[in-house]
């Protein structure tokens, strides 16, 4: 299977990092392609100009970026997410390449019947997003209304079409001591190395 991670921290330290390093190791185990787009090396440009957005009415990305981004996704089996929530959502990176990257014409299309949203890339079969976060998760669902899941996967993923999406949140993890943090990576190592 070929599994396209896009990850987005900026530090090289972070647990996020981590996350990465042992998602990678398990797939990698497991006998899957790894395709990384790390969005910070890459230098990625969130900001949506006047000429992406006419590039993007038109289904023509015209930054070469964006472009390559496309070609690999359409050839990967899943897709992984990895990334902290910070002030309640996602980094501007990873919202950078929902609105860029995520473009009509490669990734959805509207039904001809203008009815909702059609999937375009045909051998995605599911799509993964890793956070980290340092607040509880009940106080994250229930006082800040779960922002993430209503913005990544019912408005985006969900409205294009896909399936099989699935959410792995750690929460508290400044908070956890390094025996949790190192469990939380064993399993999702494991979890990854057992992947189909």
């Amino acid at each position: 299977m070929r599994v396209a991670i896009v990850f987005n921290h900026p530090y090289e330290g972070s647990y996020n990092n981590a996350i990465l390093s042992s998602v990678t190791k398990g797939l990698k185990s497991g006998n899957h392609e790894v395709d990384l787009m790390h969005l910070d090396n890459d230098g990625f440009n969130p900001v949506m100009s006047k000429a992406d957005l006419k590039a993007f009415i038109e289904h023509k990305p015209i930054d070469p970026q964006v472009i390559d981004y496309n070609e690999r996704l359409k050839k990967a089996d899943h897709l992984i997410f990895i990334f902290p929530i910070w002030w309640d959502l996602m980094p501007a990176m990873t919202k950078g390449f929902i609105d860029r990257v995520l473009t009509p014409g490669v990734v959805y299309d509207h039904h001809p019947r203008g009815f909702g949203l059609v999937p375009l890339l045909k051998n995605l079969k599911g799509v993964t997003l890793i956070t980290t976060m340092n607040k509880p998760k009940i106080m994250y669902s229930l006082l800040i209304g779960n922002l993430i899941k209503r913005a990544m996967i019912k408005s985006v993923f969900k409205t294009m079409g896909y399936k099989n999406i699935q959410w792995i949140s750690y929460n508290m993890v400044k908070s956890v001591g390094q025996k949790k943090r190192v469990k939380w990576l064993t399993d999702i190592e494991s979890r990854f190395s057992k992947f189909n």
